[in-house]
């Protein structure tokens, strides 16, 4: 058995931006399997098969374009998997501290734990986040950025305006501000 080693940071690195990207829940990531994931030309494909709102298994498929910089998940993806040598089961595996790869999925604790960990790297309080972070991450950014509710909808399969809206974390209370956008002022 040939033991593949991975650098620090590399697994976290994919989990945390195909993570955001996809605005997935913990659970949805952890599960996220090789047979499920589907290579097209504008990026990814990805099948969850079956999630919290989704209990009965109609699948879900959420895109994921290719990234038009540094930061693209599908990169990152791409290159944990071939560096880790997964190409079947599980995408996103325990690694040790000495980089070994392990059989079996990531828990979603594990996810919420690395989540907390990154960000106390980059010196924010991890108190204030958890593995939901990066699923309302997504929806705040893409809110802020002007995407249209459906859209939203879309990538998170939420199915009101109303359970988006719950998850739109603004820090800043002039971003996204309404006020600018109306003529009278």
């Amino acid at each position: 058995m040939i033991v593949q080693l991975v650098p620090c940071g590399m697994p976290d690195r994919a989990l945390l931006l195909i993570g955001f990207a996809g605005a997935f829940r913990r659970s949805e990531l952890s599960a996220v399997d090789c047979k499920w994931i589907e290579r097209t030309a504008g990026g990814l494909v990805i099948t969850i098969p079956k999630s919290k709102t989704d209990q009965e298994g109609q699948a879900r498929q959420v895109a994921i374009p290719r990234g038009r910089n540094a930061i693209c998940p599908i990169k990152a993806l791409e290159q944990w998997l071939e560096r880790s040598g997964i190409t079947e089961g599980p995408v996103f595996r325990p690694v040790t501290r000495r980089g070994q790869v392990l059989p079996g999925q990531l828990s979603g604790d594990s996810i919420a734990s690395i989540m907390k960990q990154r960000v106390r790297a980059i010196g924010l309080d991890p108190t204030r986040y958890s593995g939901h972070s990066l699923r309302a991450g997504f929806v705040t950014s893409a809110a802020t950025a002007g995407a249209p509710a459906w859209r939203i909808k879309a990538q998170t399969g939420h199915v009101s305006d109303a359970l988006v809206g719950r998850y739109i974390r603004l820090s800043d209370p002039f971003a996204a501000n309404a006020v600018p956008s109306m003529a009278v002022l």
